[in-house]
């Protein structure tokens, strides 16, 4: 099924219709659509004030159910996923792994080892009809769709995303991998994800995307909820990928209760626009949040990314570390808010923005800001803007490496702070998209 162009109520009825969803949801998502109906876009995103929302389709789905084989999933689609390596990779290192192709999730699959131990792994259209008590306990509460006016058109519009839920005391030791791929043009995609770490649990969560080069633009606009209960531990990798005329908005939040760990791993390469700020809540004593991101931009690029850490309780204690390269006239900027609340006594937090700029029309701008409601919080910033060290390089090459594998070896120490911290596989594959990145950018 695929829906005309164009945004109106009718199409928000005929997305859920599609799906069969309940009267709730309907609900949900048409208080939704009057929001963002109502919601002016921010006064500071004025590189998205000429979007036209109406230009685009908002419903592509080419099945109605995901299968759990590759063989059953249509060839068309199945090929461009072993391109990716995404079936190889579910067989050697993954938990399981899901694929969305447009709006519709085409296939999912969880060891069965796994599925005995009580974890939760679909897409979140199959979780409203088959867990509605927990989607309703959850949806839209970690992320309020009120004040937000892009979070307001994903609640609206959503379809697919990953539904996790990891019962308490079971801790899953290798990652659940979702890949989204954007297969047509002026397509909207609109994943919302909803994973829920109970008390004492733990996960590690990867997300893929991709799309191929069209001559008009698409958008991804998704929204992704986390909830990590009493000493549990969350991380979520995203490893973006986009063409370069895809517009790529991303609201995501994780609240952290007593004695939890939430970390967002977060590598944003392609787009033509990425806006991405993800929050960490800190909401019971000794709860610590991590933020690690890259960002690299190239001619026509810009990523807007950062990190926003609220402490709402004592003792707890958060970093967030920023890496940006920027080539040609690409623009990367950092925005980072670290709040502590009046009842956050004794928190510490630590920010570090580190840009690397490859020539003269490069740019970086670097934009922290602090709320401090507290005199016993412990609280740094520190940022640096640098070009290649012209010394290491005429080293490198003097050893006999070419200028790009020279350049590949210095970017790659200065990004290593986040490729340490994922899955080998995986930071061998952001090594590989940041040489492919940087080929030929200085100057």
């Amino acid at each position: 099924m695929r829906l005309p162009i164009g945004l109106s109520e009718q199409t928000v009825r005929s997305i859920s219709q599609f799906k069969n969803e309940p009267q709730w949801m309907l609900d949900i998502r048409l208080s939704a659509y009057h929001e963002f109906k109502r919601l002016p876009m921010s006064s500071d995103d004025p590189i998205l004030g000429g979007m036209d929302f109406n230009g685009l389709c908002y419903f592509d789905a080419s099945t109605k159910n995901p299968v759990d084989r590759w063989s059953k999933v249509p060839t068309k689609i199945k090929d461009i996923y072993q391109k990716i390596g995404l079936p190889q990779a579910e067989q050697h290192y993954l938990a399981g792994s899901q694929a969305q192709y447009n709006s519709g999730m085409v296939y999912e699959n969880l060891r069965q080892r796994w599925q005995d131990s009580g974890i939760i792994f679909t897409d979140t259209d199959t979780a409203v009809q088959q867990y509605p008590d927990l989607v309703k306990k959850y949806f839209t509460q970690i992320v309020d769709y009120h004040n937000n006016k892009l979070a307001a058109l994903n609640t609206a519009v959503w379809s697919g995303g990953s539904f996790i839920y990891i019962p308490p005391g079971v801790r899953l030791p290798i990652p659940l991998q979702a890949y989204f791929r954007i297969n047509i043009s002026n397509l909207g995609q609109f994943e919302h994800s909803l994973i829920i770490v109970d008390d004492e649990a733990s996960l590690q969560y990867v997300e893929g995307c991709s799309a191929p080069i069209f001559n008009t633009d698409s958008l991804h606009n998704s929204v992704v909820e986390i909830s990590v209960g009493k000493r549990a531990r969350m991380r979520y990798t995203a490893v973006q990928n986009w063409s370069t005329n895809v517009y790529n908005l991303v609201t995501s939040r994780m609240t952290v209760a007593e004695g939890g760990i939430g970390e967002w791993v977060d590598a944003n390469i392609g787009s033509k626009i990425t806006k991405k700020c993800p929050t960490i809540e800190l909401n019971g004593p000794t709860a610590r949040g991590d933020i690690m991101s890259l960002s690299t931009a190239k001619s026509g690029q810009i990523q807007d990314t950062g990190g926003r850490v609220i402490h709402q309780a004592s003792n707890t204690s958060s970093t967030i570390i920023s890496k940006s390269i920027s080539s040609g006239n690409g623009v990367c900027t950092y925005h980072g808010n670290v709040i502590v609340k009046q009842p956050a006594s004794n928190a510490k937090s630590a920010t570090k923005c580190d840009s690397l700029l490859l020539n003269n029309n490069s740019v970086s701008n670097t934009f922290p800001t602090s709320q401090i409601c507290r005199s016993d919080a412990q609280i740094s910033h520190e940022a640096t803007v640098g070009r290649i060290n012209q010394v290491q390089l005429f080293y490198l090459m003097s050893r006999g490496l070419s200028q790009n594998e020279a350049i590949g070896l210095i970017v790659g120490g200065f990004v290593e702070p986040i490729t340490r911290s994922l899955p080998m596989e995986y930071a061998s594959e952001l090594n590989k998209l940041l040489d492919l990145s940087i080929k030929g950018a200085v100057g």
